[in-house]
């Protein structure tokens, strides 16, 4: 039975990293195969509806891998700024190291490509966007930062980190997450 795990989580693998480099729509299904070695039934056998079923196991697998990170800079972190910032530079020293290629703690690529074409991938991205939000939220509540404004700084946050991703492999420079980490006091003192 672990042999079978590692074969779906090895094509789990390989397909989150084709869909982050190529894009949902220049993925194909032979590539995947061909890439991870699997046989083709494998591949049908463990996502038996296709390509939309598997970007949707990539999309969950990132969402998970990336809560549990932010829960952890939470929990080693004394308050909210420093933990989302410490969240912010890690990311930025993760794709430094990846070189800028393959790293995506977000699924703001699928989300982008496929929310028009996939209502099921929409709402993974979504579901994935409001765990994170949920997270920050209840961490602003356990500092006193109740209601609307701590839903405006999730959501600030949330937007920065997306935005400041975007820029950051745009340019190959880790330099637009640094400033958004050294801006998050800011906006979280200001959001009202």
């Amino acid at each position: 039975m672990r042999e079978k795990s590692n074969t779906r989580d090895h094509i789990v693998d390989i397909a989150t990293r084709l869909f982050f480099v190529q894009g949902y729509h220049a993925t194909g299904m032979s590539q995947i195969i061909q890439e991870s070695h699997a046989p083709k039934g494998s591949l049908y056998y463990y996502f038996p509806n296709g390509k939309e079923e598997l970007a949707q196991v990539c999309i969950e697998q990132q969402r998970k891998i990336t809560t549990e990170i932010l829960q952890l800079n939470f929990v080693k972190s004394d308050d909210f700024v420093s933990g989302v910032q410490t969240f912010f530079l890690g990311l930025a020293d993760v794709i430094e190291q990846q070189q800028f290629q393959g790293v995506a703690p977000s699924c703001f690529w699928n989300a982008v490509e496929t929310s028009c074409i996939s209502n099921r991938l929409r709402e993974a991205c979504q579901e994935t966007f409001d765990t994170w939000k949920l997270i920050m939220i209840e961490r602003l509540k356990e500092e006193g930062c109740e209601g609307e404004r701590a839903e405006s700084i999730a959501m600030g946050i949330i937007s920065l980190l997306e935005g400041s991703f975007v820029l950051a492999l745009t340019y190959r420079n880790t330099e637009p997450l640094i400033n958004a980490a050294k801006i998050i006091p800011k906006l979280t003192s200001e959001a009202n």
